[in-house]
């Protein structure tokens, strides 16, 4: 099976490459399934009801959340509503949603689960010991986990953790995208961060003025994340999973840019 990993989509510009362009790149890829990072789909920070169905209805199969989950307005909505929307799962469980979701895709079926770091990422129960207690519940044929956090080195210690108990481990949140994708000891394919599926001339996906303002002048506009216009950069990584030895065999970056 391959499956797409897609980095951070990032506002307007950056769900809107996904929505028309996907299809297409499925296609072209052949690939099987399809995961995105969609916590800055809403003009940057969040995902509403509406963005959550659009995605899923042009090729996502299962959006994962992060440290935004409930920044946008009706975010909880999304959560509650839309079974193929996961949010970290070390958060307090009466949160709305899921923190995994499982699905049968008729030739193999696949457990989404998606984590939130604590290294700089505010409060959030141990990611390490939530997954833990998940594997125990899950049976399927394979296993893929989005580890959100802001360190690295978070985020490889959780790719060592999994190896071998799941297939995939991927680094989001960070926007940029790292050059250390590998397949582990046991057979785990880890990247610790996709990267980001926004405008490339930007800084992470935000304008660059206003982030420059912020670390030169120390001036923090009202609205931070603001999302610039230029070309957009669909960043991921694809991974071939064989499905009967349920370890990955080979992983590719992807920087996608352009129409197709």
């Amino acid at each position: 099976m391959r499956i797409l990993a897609i980095g951070d989509i990032v506002g307007r510009r950056g769900r809107e490459y996904v929505m028309r362009n996907l299809n297409k790149i499925r296609e072209k890829y052949d690939i099987d399934f399809v995961v995105a990072n969609g916590e800055n789909a809403a003009e940057t920070n969040g995902i509403n009801p509406e963005i959550a169905d659009r995605l899923i209805e042009r090729g996502v199969d299962i959006i994962t959340m992060g440290n935004h989950t409930f920044s946008c307005k009706n975010g909880d909505i999304a959560m509650e509503d839309n079974p193929r929307l996961v949010r970290p799962l070390n958060y307090p469980p009466e949160l709305a949603g899921r923190g995994y979701v499982e699905v049968d895709t008729g030739t193999a079926s696949i457990a989404v689960i998606n984590l939130v770091g604590r290294i700089n990422m505010g409060p959030a129960d141990c990611p390490f010991h939530a997954v833990n207690a998940a594997l125990k519940k899950i049976d399927s044929d394979i296993i893929i986990v989005d580890m959100h956090a802001e360190a690295t080195s978070e985020r490889l210690a959780m790719g060592h953790f999994l190896d071998g108990r799941v297939q995939i481990v991927f680094g989001t949140h960070t926007h940029v995208q790292t050059a250390d994708e590998q397949i582990l000891p046991n057979g785990t394919g880890y990247i610790s961060d996709l990267g980001m599926t926004g405008v490339k001339d930007s800084i992470i996906g935000t304008k660059k003025e206003i982030v420059l303002d912020y670390f030169y002048g120390a001036v923090k506009r009202a609205k931070f994340m603001k999302e610039t216009e230029g070309d957009v950069r669909l960043c991921g990584c694809i991974f071939d999973v064989d499905d009967s030895a349920r370890k990955v065999t080979a992983l590719t970056r992807v920087n996608i840019e352009g129409e197709l």
